[in-house]
C-alpha cells in the first residue's frame, strides 16, 4: 500500500476510534478521612456516595468505577496517591482533597496528563491566577467567602477586628479575602497551626485587643475548639463573624448553643430555596439519620453531578480530554447552588449568601438563609489568568 493511502487509512481509523464512547469512567477520589480534616473528608465522602447513588451506579450513563483513597490530608501522601490513580488505576476524572495545599501538590502531574481535576472543596488563588489550567474547576474561590464576610462586618459597623486562620494556603486567601473588603482597622492577624487544638495563647491576644468583632477561619476540629475556649475564656459578649466552613453542620453540632446568633457566609445554605437542592438536603437527611448536610457535603455531590453531566455531553467520548473540559466550562446539571457560569479561569461567578445559626422548627441548631450579600460575584484573580 503507497505510504500516502497508509497514513490517511491511520488518520481515518484514530478518529474513529477518538469518536467511540468509553465502556466505562473511573474517577479517583482523594479522601480526607484521618487527618486534620477527617470530620469534613467524612462530609464529603457522604456527598460523593449519596450521589453515586442517586446516579445508579453510572456516570453519563456510562457503568462507573470509584476509587476512594484516604490519604489522611498529607499533601506528600496525595502526590503519591495521585501517581498510583494516573499510572495504575488509569483514572479519567480526579476530586477530593480537603485542602488546598494538597490541590496545589496534585495539580501538575494531572495537569500534564490532562486529567479534569473537579475540586470538592478547595480554591486556591494560584489556580485562579497565573496558574489558571484548562484541567482545573473550582467550586469557589478561597477569598470570595471572606469578601461577603468582610463586607457584612463593614455593614454590622465593626470598627476594629482581629483576625484568624491556620498558616496555610487556604488560611493565608481566607484573610486577604476578607482584608480585601473590610474598611476597618485590624487590631491584630493571627496564624495558627493547621490542627491546633489549643487556642490559649490566641484568645489571650484578643481579650487584650479588646476588638469591636473577631473573625475566624477554622474549618472542622480547629473551629470547634476555639469556639468552645473562645467563649470559655470569658469572650462571648465579643461578635464571632465566619466564613461557612467555621460554623457549618458539623462545627455547629459540636459546640451548641454557643454558636447561636454566629453569622457566616457562604455560596450555599440547606435552605436554599431551589428544586434540586430541596431534592438534595431530603435524601441527605434520609440518608444519614436526619443530619442536615454541611457545604462539604453539598460541593461533593455537585461534583459528581458535573462530571455526570460532561460525561453525557461528550457522548461517552472521555478519551478526548479537550472536549470533556469544554463540557465541565459549560455545566449543563443542575446544582444545588442554583444556576452559576465560570469565569474564564473555571472558577465560579456565583452569589454568596448570609447564613445565621438559629434553631428550625424541631429545635435543632442549624444554619438559617438571611440573604445576598454578593450577586454574581467573581474572584479577583481572574484577571491574572491567561486562558
Amino acid at each position: 500500500m503507497p505510504m500516502l493511502k497508509r497514513a490517511a487509512l491511520a488518520a481515518a481509523l484514530c478518529t474513529a476510534f477518538a469518536a467511540q464512547a468509553a465502556d466505562s469512567v473511573k474517577v479517583g477520589i482523594a479522601l480526607d478521612i484521618s487527618g486534620p480534616f477527617a470530620a469534613l473528608g467524612a462530609e464529603s465522602r457522604d456527598g460523593f456516595d449519596l450521589a453515586i447513588e442517586k446516579l445508579g451506579g453510572k456516570l453519563g450513563g456510562l457503568p462507573a468505577e470509584v476509587v476512594k483513597t484516604d490519604f489522611g490530608g498529607s499533601p506528600e501522601q496525595a502526590v503519591q496517591l495521585v501517581q498510583r490513580y494516573l499510572q495504575r488505576e488509569k483514572i479519567d476524572f480526579f476530586t477530593g482533597p480537603i485542602a488546598s495545599n494538597s490541590a496545589l501538590a496534585v495539580g501538575p502531574a494531572l495537569f500534564a496528563a490532562k486529567v479534569p481535576f473537579i475540586s470538592s472543596n478547595p480554591g486556591p488563588s494560584p489556580y485562579a491566577g497565573k496558574q489558571c489550567n484548562p484541567y482545573f474547576f473550582g467550586q469557589y474561590q478561597n477569598d470570595t467567602y471572606d469578601e461577603a464576610a468582610g463586607k457584612l462586618a463593614n455593614e454590622k459597623g465593626y470598627k476594629n477586628m482581629v483576625i484568624v486562620a491556620p498558616n496555610y494556603p487556604a488560611g493565608k486567601d481566607h484573610l486577604n479575602g476578607f482584608k480585601r473588603l473590610y474598611k476597618g482597622a485590624l487590631k491584630d492577624e493571627i496564624y495558627t497551626k493547621v490542627g491546633q487544638i489549643d487556642y490559649a495563647a490566641e484568645i489571650a491576644q484578643i481579650r487584650a485587643a479588646k476588638p469591636d468583632a473577631v473573625f475566624f477561619f477554622l474549618p472542622g476540629a480547629m473551629g470547634i475548639n476555639f469556639v468552645k475556649q473562645f467563649v470559655g475564656g470569658g469572650l462571648k459578649d465579643i461578635p464571632l463573624v465566619a466564613p461557612g466552613f467555621s460554623a457549618d453542620q458539623d462545627v455547629i453540632q459540636a459546640v451548641g448553643e454557643p454558636m447561636l446568633g454566629l453569622y457566616n457566609t457562604a455560596h450555599w445554605t440547606h435552605d436554599l430555596q431551589i428544586p434540586a437542592n430541596a431534592e438534595f438536603v431530603a435524601a441527605f437527611r434520609k440518608k444519614y439519620d436526619g443530619r442536615y448536610p454541611t457545604v462539604y457535603a453539598a460541593m461533593a455531590y455537585d461534583t459528581i453531578m458535573a462530571i455526570d453531566a460532561a460525561v453525557r455531553d461528550v457522548g461517552g467520548r472521555i478519551e478526548d480530554r479537550a472536549a470533556v473540559a469544554a463540557a465541565l466550562a459549560k455545566p449543563s446539571f443542575q446544582s444545588v447552588r442554583g444556576e452559576f457560569a465560570y469565569g474564564r479561569n473555571h472558577y465560579p461567578v456565583q452569589n454568596y449568601y448570609l447564613r445565621v445559626v438559629d434553631k428550625d422548627a424541631e429545635g435543632k441548631l442549624t444554619n438559617k438563609l438571611v440573604g445576598t450579600v454578593l450577586e454574581k460575584h467573581q474572584d479577583a484573580y481572574v484577571g491574572e489568568c491567561g486562558m
